[in-house]
């Protein structure tokens, strides 16, 4: 941070990103030099052949031009060393030996294609010598073409329109002039990112839906990244060095004390009901992820237990719809749920942008019909997520505000379609029309499954939504206000998704601008630090604020090269303590209903590996959501079946202290 401008141009790497590419290099040119010295003091007696001077003058040339590089390597590797994130002052020679380093690759180059040639020409030498020769002609084309992919990745399309102002600020420029060259500036970046996504996305076809979330996912990804001048190596040492605070925080504060009531109390009831609902009910959840979630769960036994029914022929019976693999999706879902194949009234595995599959079945034992939306399995679904501005949710109900995730709105409103408007919620009803209406869901799903009950609850007033692990930005403060009485939702541990937002996402950003500017320490040392603690853990206790830092200067943006982008940008403001000023597309979002958190006690090891983990319960605040949670369990929590895991565990912990009075509660937190 900055990224370094080379060639006139800026780089997406920064001159302190060389420290273990430049280690890796040196092991490996010092290692090659030491065996092409070997080669040739062992058997230059052997090169008085036809063509051996040839061989032995590229072998000494090579050994020579190894030298240079090495001791260019070694500049390059001790410079980057220097300084920190946010002072390069003590790296300013970089560009220089970077200069020198890329010279050399052509006399490498050149050499290489000698020494390619001379051994082609069938020189009579002895073989073992003309085989080493051919192995460092080999190595030297390798190393050259890794330089050359390097040099791709580290490619900024934008690079040559933000150089002419990476040292000038908006002051030299009128305001007419500097928002002609911002408006530039976004309208390349959000096409750079549309070309990304597309080649990315490249096989999912190209109809309407598909074009807008192109769009929409690279107006997000350009308005989010226009205003920082962060390399990737510096968001990751950002998240090593928030995590690290973030546990020296928690360890240092007071134990929060818990409010426990008595057995009989009814929020422990409510509580103990919906816990028992939420382990039912996410079998459904789990099952609506079709045959790789089955397998993945089951990786022994599970592609045995339903091979039969992939085999079988059931299209003719059952309405499915979409995907290759209906009967080893249906198959497995049998497996997961418990049920029997006359108890499903629809299952779909249609998947495109904006349309979810989903299963309808009749749920007896519950005396439901439970509808299941699928959470996030394709890139089709990615694009759903990621499609977050906001638009106002067509729904009956009293609720003035009724902004929501646009992706996930559509989603939602096609399931919608699908059930109404094809009769399947009318043919469900019509086999049990006692039954009521309970819709599930996870991740993806669960935001979906919020929406749709809230588009069903006109029509089916006793409808109830289950959302595991559902996206903290699904709609406005007003519908989740409204959707408690219906909704619950449950999260575990650190799960990022329930917390993750564009106004969270910005708040992420601003605290790894922060501590990023105020840390004392080289990058090499953050990230080295970074990943044993992640690994191994320890005593978070690594510096990560300049002692006696400004604290005034914590709330102001570092935007090295780009100073102009966050004076001018429309979308967000750092003027405020607020993480983002509401914007029309990106407002601020939450959570869907009631939410249960369950929290891991004790230490089952830094990744969860351990299954012998015990959770507690209890009801939560959307506010104990609204910041990012950096830790190695902030994906693992999110995973499904990690979630039917701890749900197993609790309930079961439960249901044994039922007949104990006194540890009744010991499990249990109410908030």
């Amino acid at each position: 941070m900055p990224g370094m401008v080379l060639f006139g141009r800026r780089w997406a790497i920064a001159s302190d990103d060389l420290v273990f590419p430049g280690f890796f290099e040196l092991v490996v040119r010092v290692l090659w030099w030491i065996g092409i010295l070997t080669l040739y003091l062992m058997h230059r007696g052997k090169l008085d052949c036809a063509g051996g001077a040839l061989l032995s003058s590229y072998l000494i040339v090579l050994m020579i031009l190894l030298a240079v590089v090495i001791c260019t390597v070694s500049a390059i590797m001790c410079v980057s060393m220097r300084g920190t994130i946010c002072n390069p002052g003590p790296r300013k020679s970089m560009s220089k030996l970077l200069y020198i380093r890329l010279a050399l690759f052509f006399p490498e180059m050149v050499w290489a294609s000698l020494g390619a040639a001379w051994v082609a020409d069938g020189v009579q030498c002895d073989r073992t010598v003309v085989n080493g020769i051919i192995a460092t002609v080999v190595v030297s084309w390798i190393i050259i073409a890794a330089t050359v992919v390097s040099i791709i990745i580290v490619f900024d399309p934008l690079g040559g329109k933000m150089a002419p102002y990476s040292s000038a600020g908006p002051s030299h420029l009128d305001s007419h002039d500097s928002s002609q060259l911002l408006n530039g500036l976004k309208t390349a970046a959000t096409s750079v990112w549309e070309t990304r996504i597309k080649l990315l996305c490249c096989c999912i076809g190209k109809d309407d839906h598909t074009r807008v979330a192109f769009s929409s996912t690279a107006e997000l990804f350009s308005t989010y990244f226009s205003d920082t001048d962060l390399v990737p190596s510096d968001i990751a040492a950002g998240l090593a060095l928030l995590h690290q605070q973030q546990d020296n925080i928690r360890n240092n504060q007071e134990p929060a004390q818990v409010v426990s009531h008595a057995p009989g109390s009814s929020q422990e009831a409510d509580l103990d009901a919906e816990l028992e609902n939420c382990h039912h009910y996410m079998q459904f959840a789990a099952a609506a992820y079709g045959w790789p979630l089955y397998i993945y769960r089951n990786p022994l036994t599970g592609l045995c237990r339903i091979g039969g029914d992939c085999c079988r022929s059931r299209t003719t019976d059952y309405d499915l719809v979409g995907s290759d693999q209906l009967n080893c999706h249906f198959g497995s879902i049998l497996h997961t749920t418990g049920l029997q194949y006359r108890d499903f009234i629809h299952v779909s595995f249609h998947d495109k942008v904006y349309e979810l599959p989903f299963i309808v079945a009749l749920d007896h034992r519950k005396e439901s019909v439970v509808v299941a939306v699928r959470g996030t399995m394709s890139l089709q679904d990615v694009l759903t997520d990621l499609s977050a501005e906001s638009e106002v949710l067509d729904v009956e109900c009293e609720v003035q505000d009724r902004l929501a995730h646009k992706g996930i709105s559509q989603a939602a409103r096609y399931v919608y379609r699908r059930l109404i408007n094809d009769g399947i919620l009318s043919q469900a009803f019509s086999v049990a029309p006692e039954y009521r209406l309970v819709i599930v869901g996870h991740s993806l799903g669960g935001g979906a499954a919020a929406l749709l009950a809230t588009m069903l609850r006109a029509a089916y007033p006793q409808v109830r939504c289950y959302a595991f692990s559902p996206p903290r930005g699904l709609w406005s403060k007003a519908l989740h206000e409204y959707s408690q009485s219906f909704i619950v939702s449950l999260v575990l541990g650190k799960d990022v998704i329930p917390r993750l937002s564009v106004t969270n996402l910005e708040d992420l950003k601003r605290r790894i601008l922060r501590v990023v500017a105020h840390c004392n320490k080289p990058k090499y040392k953050i990230l080295l630090h970074g990943l044993w603690y992640e690994l191994f853990g320890g005593n978070p206790n690594f510096p990560t604020e300049l002692d006696g830092g400004d604290q005034e200067v914590l709330t102001q943006p570092l935007l090295g090269e780009q100073s102009l982008l966050t004076h001018w940008s429309p979308a967000y403001s750092f003027s405020s303590d607020s993480p983002l000023d509401s914007s029309p597309k990106y407002p601020p979002l939450y959570p869907p209903g009631r939410i249960i958190h369950l929290q891991e006690e004790g230490a089952s090891g830094r990744f969860g590996c351990c299954s012998a983990a015990q959770y507690s319960a209890k009801w939560s605040h959307e506010a104990e959501f609204s910041k990012i949670l950096i830790g190695p369990k902030m994906l693992t929590d999110h995973m499904p079946d990690i979630l039917m895991r701890a749900l197993d565990s609790l309930v079961s912990d439960r249901a044994a202290c039922v007949s104990c009075p006194a540890q009744g509660v010991s499990g249990v937190d109410v908030a």
